[in-house]
């Protein structure tokens, strides 16, 4: 089965309509997987939901086993939480490729150290061909860069750190 941008966009439209967050399909040849993402803040222009899908399309191979789960070690992890107290991160919306700036000759949109504002661009994220600007939910400062510029990032994937103000 090949699957076509315009009926891929018909697919995620319908999808859209009936509030439905996630979707697979598979058979011999392929498999589709369309994950809603994220929660879209209220007020949110509606052409950003389209967005907010990760999608995945890949030959179809058999699964493989699990690995056990290590045994996790018997340490609290309170002191850990308290050196992050305050701590957030920016998560990726989609999978796509991290860009830092607007253009490879431009500055980045932010730094370590920069203070930031809500609704402020903090990289741009290229998903089939589109750019898509990621925006601070919530004030604060870039305390580390997680991804390095023109890598590939996955859906919920840690893009910054950010000390809430």
């Amino acid at each position: 089965m090949n699957i076509n941008l315009k009926q891929l966009r018909a697919l995620v439209r319908i999808l859209e309509k009936r509030n439905v967050s996630d979707f697979e399909f598979e058979d011999e040849h392929v498999r589709i997987r369309l994950t809603r993402g994220g929660v879209v803040p209220q007020g949110a222009a509606p052409h950003l939901a389209p967005a907010a899908f990760q999608i995945h399309s890949a030959p179809v191979a058999p699964p493989a086993a699990a690995p056990a789960p290590a045994a996790a070690p018997a340490a609290p992890a309170a002191p850990a939480a308290a050196s992050d107290e305050g701590i957030s991160y920016v998560t990726s919306p989609f999978v796509g490729t991290f860009y830092r700036s607007p253009s490879p000759d431009a500055p980045p949109f932010v730094d370590v150290g920069s203070a930031i504002r809500v609704g402020q661009a903090l990289c741009i994220i290229e998903a089939m061909k589109l750019m898509n600007e990621i925006e601070a939910d919530s004030p604060g400062t870039i305390v580390e860069i997680l991804v390095d510029n023109g890598k590939p990032v996955e859906f919920g994937q840690r893009l910054f750190k950010v000390r809430s103000s």
